[in-house]
């Protein structure tokens, strides 16, 4: 049973998946965990939408360097934090699977649920969240801001232009 469907694998008939029919009808931490699975989703996306105006090749804000550092560390921060809620329902659906298969009181003809491929993958994935936030934090705070970089390029396009033109006086060359 996970958050989206239940699924039930026998030898004779093999995987067989259900929907679940309504939102509503879900026990209560199905619905907060899918609530949360969507906000770790928004975040993280949002995150990468940010932290990606704060990389250095991109030359929407090249000037302002302490903004994109911001950004860098803002979207450290969202990362971070979608990585945890995206941890959260996943290691509480695998805390009730747990206590259920457990069960004593559940009669041994019900079938008894175990962990499931997306449970792995949302710990994964929300690890992976954990540390790219921490990387990106840590790699925006631990450097200072570097100067404006359009100097830099403005150079090499004037030393560009002085050899066209050099080229251009001396038809030998």
């Amino acid at each position: 049973m996970g958050l989206w469907k239940t699924c039930v694998i026998q030898e004779d008939v093999g995987r067989q998946c259900k929907d679940f029919d309504s939102f509503l009808a879900l026990p209560a931490e199905l619905r907060i965990s899918r609530i949360l699975m969507f906000l770790s989703n928004g975040l993280g996306f949002l995150g990468l939408l940010v932290s990606g105006f704060g990389l250095d090749c991109l030359r929407i804000v090249d000037r302002q360097q302490d903004l994109k550092k911001r950004l860098l560390i803002l979207g450290g921060v969202l990362f971070w934090t979608s990585g945890v809620t995206a941890l959260v329902p996943v290691s509480w659906v695998a805390y009730l699977t747990v206590q259920e298969f457990w069960d004593e009181t559940i009669p041994e003809i019900v079938p008894r649920w175990e962990f499931g491929e997306a449970l792995f993958t949302g710990w994964s994935a929300g690890f992976s969240l954990l540390l790219g936030g921490c990387l990106l934090y840590c790699a925006a705070c631990s450097t200072p801001a570097p100067g404006a970089s359009g100097h830099y390029a403005v150079a090499e396009m004037q030393d560009h232009c002085q050899q066209l033109e050099m080229k251009n006086t001396n038809p030998k060359v």
